[in-house]
């Protein structure tokens, strides 16, 4: 359904046109970029990105059916003597692909590079708490819900609250033998 590739600065404008309000950008990226997002904040992005041993791996999502870019994700943090990473910038981009288990694929791609290639021990992440559909998509893969950081981003007059989610090694494991089990 979908292949990972490094994200590129040929992919810098599709990125830019998903990210269309300060909303949006703070729900795909917490604090990390400014709105607009800009060529600038993204090569500033990748400078130390996918490269050996690099803390962070950050891809464009391809959708194998018609080779189109229709999604991005991030795996940053890649602590390799604690063994740890964290999951970020997930967006499925493309709105003709949502709802098709698009995110789903792109979780555990993202999955079996921390735990099958990197040999990771956990892996965390965070999402707002409204955005359910991305909750349920992260506990499908087997994420727990560790605890919520309340209002802990603000958003103009608002604050919004952050869980925390993880999935350690061997829940990583089960999940991969539910999985077979389910196919057979």
């Amino acid at each position: 359904m979908i292949e990972l590739r490094f994200f590129q600065t040929s992919d810098f404008q599709q990125l830019i046109h998903w990210i269309d309000s300060p909303e949006f950008l703070m729900q795909w990226s917490g604090p990390h970029f400014q709105y607009p997002l800009n060529e600038e904040q993204l090569e500033n992005y990748l400078k130390d990105a996918n490269k050996e041993n690099a803390h962070e791996l950050v891809y464009s999502v391809v959708y194998k059916e018609t080779g189109n870019v229709i999604g991005h994700i991030s795996l940053g943090k890649i602590d390799r003597e604690n063994k740890s990473a964290r999951i970020g910038k997930v967006l499925v981009g493309d709105e003709k692909v949502r709802g098709k288990g698009v995110g789903q694929h792109m979780i555990t791609e993202m999955l079996k590079l921390a735990f099958d290639e990197l040999k990771l021990h956990r892996v965390s992440l965070g999402v707002f708490d409204f955005n359910t559909s991305a909750i349920a998509c992260y506990e499908k893969a087997g994420f727990v819900k560790e605890g919520l950081l309340r209002e802990s981003r603000k958003m103009g007059d608002h604050y919004w609250s952050l869980w925390e989610m993880s999935i350690l090694e061997n829940e990583w494991l089960e999940k991969i033998k539910e999985l077979e089990q389910r196919d057979n």
